[in-house]
């Protein structure tokens, strides 16, 4: 009697995290009555890669504003001025509706006066501002997205160096890539991949002051500190994401109490293998889809399986080849141009070498819901559309045009 209380007891507090005990939290502190505002509103510079979830928080504002709103201006005193809002709390991202094409405010979200980018995109660098609707500037950010150029080893040269990208000096500046550290393997025990991505930044004594920067006379390429004259020769300035070939042992299974172990047994799980929560989703034949890793975040080292098929990025990292409908981005998102038949299957993700979630993926025939004329597919399709039929246009008016004056001429040497 004595162990089934004792086994009952330790299922409670296992198994359901609200009845453990709890101590008396002492009053946290208020963040933003520690931090002041800066009198003159200036740009902090932080620099992402392109298809990374990017948060952006309001460092600071005072107490008895409730809500903020954050400004976008993609040139600094542009006239163009977006607003993002969601006052209530009520704007929902759904992955599935988001396309390559994507407004910004399709992408949005703001959590505890913080902005969150879902799927951030080139054009999304500039200006953010944090503030309120009566106009009122408390903090900024110069954000800088980056698109990478990938660069992948073969399978077979495992911790193989790779060569960055060749740094650029003059006498007026100097250009130069600086990387992150190399992710942890992201599978165990089997074959698995690292990467490491290297930002583009500008270093010169030239920069504008109004921003602020880590390291004073150093900015990212994009950035909007960096002069007009530079601009130009940066265009063509990309991020480096690289990628290799690792193999890693999986740490040993935790050890399990006796009384918690038997409790598992009676309900038939197994406590050496853990299970993998498996969500289910229905997506229709012809149709975009995207899965995201539940908590990954850029930094972490991410990788996605098809059943015991493994998806390494060295054969689907997007960039590689712009033809291929099954990718993985930058930002660790298993994207699928057009869904097919032959999708349907369960995909399994890894997070920094472990497995945790299970997406498995049915294929319906018919959708239940219709293709908007707003859908940023649609729009491309009517603007290719359009685009074929001003193209055809214009080479039958040349075509006439060319026939009119042929004929003309002919006629004026004959008489």
């Amino acid at each position: 009697m004595e162990l089934m209380i004792k086994v009952f007891a330790l299922f409670l507090v296992k198994f359901i995290p609200s009845l453990k005990s709890y101590e008396a939290e002492e009053e946290k502190e208020d963040i933003f009555a520690k931090i002041p505002c800066p009198a003159f509103l200036i740009f902090d510079n932080a620099a992402y890669l392109a298809d990374m979830t990017i948060e952006l928080p309001c460092n600071c504002k005072p107490e008895e504003v409730n809500d903020v709103v954050w400004f976008y201006q993609k040139y600094l005193g542009h006239m163009n001025t977006r607003v993002l809002t969601d006052f209530n709390g009520t704007k929902f991202i759904d992955s599935a509706e988001i396309g390559l094409g994507s407004d910004i405010q399709n992408r949005f979200i703001i959590r505890l006066f913080s902005l969150v980018i879902f799927r951030s995109q080139h054009s999304d660098s500039g200006h953010y501002i944090c503030g309120t609707s009566r106009g009122e500037f408390f903090y900024g950010y110069d954000v800088d997205i980056q698109e990478a150029r990938s660069t992948a080893i073969s399978k077979n040269d495992l911790h193989q160096a790779v060569k960055p990208g060749e740094p650029e000096k003059t006498k007026e500046y100097n250009v130069f890539t600086s990387f992150w550290d190399w992710t942890m393997c992201d599978r165990c025990d089997v074959r698995g991949e690292q990467t490491k991505v290297g930002f583009c930044y500008f270093q010169s004594q030239f920069l504008y002051s109004r921003y602020r920067r880590k390291i004073p006379s150093v900015a990212s390429c994009g950035s909007a500190s960096v002069p007009r004259r530079f601009k130009k020769k940066l265009q063509m300035k990309k991020a480096e994401y690289l990628v290799r070939s690792c193999i890693t042992t999986c740490p040993p299974p935790s050890e399990v109490l006796t009384g918690e172990k038997s409790f598992l047994e009676i309900l038939g799980f197994s406590s050496k293998t853990p299970t993998v929560a498996i969500q289910y989703h229905m997506h229709p034949v012809g149709y975009p889809l995207i899965l995201a890793c539940p908590g990954a975040r850029p930094e972490h080292a991410v990788a996605w399986d098809k059943g015991e098929e493994r998806l390494y990025r060295a054969e689907f990292m997007v960039g590689l080849n712009k033809t291929t409908r099954i990718y993985i981005d930058q930002g660790n998102n298993l994207h699928f141009r057009v869904v097919q038949k032959d999708d349907k299957g369960t995909y399994f993700c890894w997070l920094q070498g472990k497995k945790i979630a299970g997406f498995r993926l049915g294929v319906s025939i018919r959708s239940k819901h219709l293709r908007k004329i707003t859908d940023p597919e649609s729009i491309y399709a009517i603007r290719a559309l359009l685009f074929t039929y001003m193209v055809f246009t214009a080479a039958f008016v040349m075509f006439q045009a060319l026939k009119f004056f042929w004929y003309f001429f002919t006629c004026q040497m004959c008489s």
